[in-house]
């Protein structure tokens, strides 16, 4: 007797999805790859559609056409309102009996707890926190940028990284690496230069985040003006953690905070030791780890918690991923 499909496990960022169809007992029956999940640029019907087309595939190669549970993370889900909007749009499409929608940091969270419980910390593109415990309860912010009071990210890092070297350059901020470092990146020879050709779009404006890693080298390098914007990351970085933590009623017990996204994922010397040395002052029993794990997985052991797995099946779902 073949297995039953029971979890439809979504994964989706901007740039792409991950989807599988997980068994009660933890066997990965199919798994696809799609195309970015964007609804705030597409509109939702177009959104879903992309996840559409990697859930079929993911459906075939599993030999199934419905799941008992939708257990679906997802970029752009940042209001419980928008999860409430989503989750209507996934039922509409019958993939499941039943359909959990959460903001895809809740899927990095996961991936990297033997329990739901925990906080997860993603510096990506943009900056996130969550937390959740195994009563329910989850702590987590907006996460609309700065006007919901967020502060960091790849692509904010990099705007940090441009204003303080065309300041330098013109006089109006203190010296700084950064503004020879940052054009020379480009192989142009002046932050005018750099200001010119992204402003005329020379250099597409998406290729800004590139400046991100060269930020990390320059503070690496010894420069104060860089190494106070990493610092300033950390602060940012902790502080979340922290609140969510505090939220949760577990700032005074043994507990994993995830730290997860490209940054935080790129082994930053300078922003790890920060971050660690922050935590160990203002919350000691924080236990800080980077999350390697795909967030897939994260989202089908969301689904298998709901659908109430029998032992050994998270571990087989785990081992399943494993490197």
């Amino acid at each position: 007797m073949g297995l039953t499909a029971s979890v439809l496990a979504i994964d989706a960022g901007n740039s792409k999805t991950d989807v599988a169809v997980v068994a009660a007992d933890g066997t990965v029956l199919g798994t696809a790859r799609g195309g970015g999940f964007r609804p705030p640029v597409v509109g939702v019907r177009a959104a879903v559609d992309v996840l559409a087309e990697a859930v079929g595939r993911a459906f075939a190669a599993a030999g199934v056409g419905e799941v008992r549970q939708v257990s679906a993370c997802l970029a752009n889900a940042d209001l419980p309102v928008e999860e409430e909007q989503l989750a209507a749009a996934l039922h509409a499409r019958a993939w499941g009996a039943s359909v959990d929608v959460r903001n895809d940091t809740f899927a990095i969270l996961r991936a990297g707890v033997a329990e739901p419980r925990g906080v997860a910390v993603v510096c990506g593109a943009g900056i996130n926190c969550v937390g959740m415990h195994p009563d329910g309860r989850t702590a987590r912010f907006p996460a609309l940028g700065r006007v919901s009071g967020d502060w960091g990210g790849g692509w904010h890092l990099a705007e940090e990284a441009l204003w303080h070297a065309a300041r330098a350059e013109d006089g109006r901020g203190v010296p700084t690496e950064l503004a020879r470092a940052l054009p020379a990146h480009f192989g142009l020879d002046s932050m005018y230069a750099l200001i010119e050709a992204l402003h005329l779009e020379r250099v597409a404006q998406h290729r800004r985040h590139e400046l991100t890693p060269v930020l990390f080298a320059t503070a690496a390098g010894g420069d104060a003006v860089a190494r106070s914007v990493v610092d300033r990351l950390a602060e940012e970085i902790v502080s979340m953690a922290t609140v969510a933590l505090t939220r949760l009623g577990l700032l005074e017990e043994e507990t994993p905070v995830l730290l997860g996204g490209g940054v935080l994922a790129a082994g930053h010397a300078l922003l790890d030791d920060a971050v660690r040395e922050l935590l160990a002052a203002r919350a000691p029993k924080a236990v800080a780890r980077v999350v390697t794990a795909p967030p897939v997985l994260g989202a089908a052991l969301l689904g298998l918690d709901r659908v109430d797995a029998p032992a050994g099946a998270r571990e087989r779902l785990r081992a399943h991923y494993a490197p």
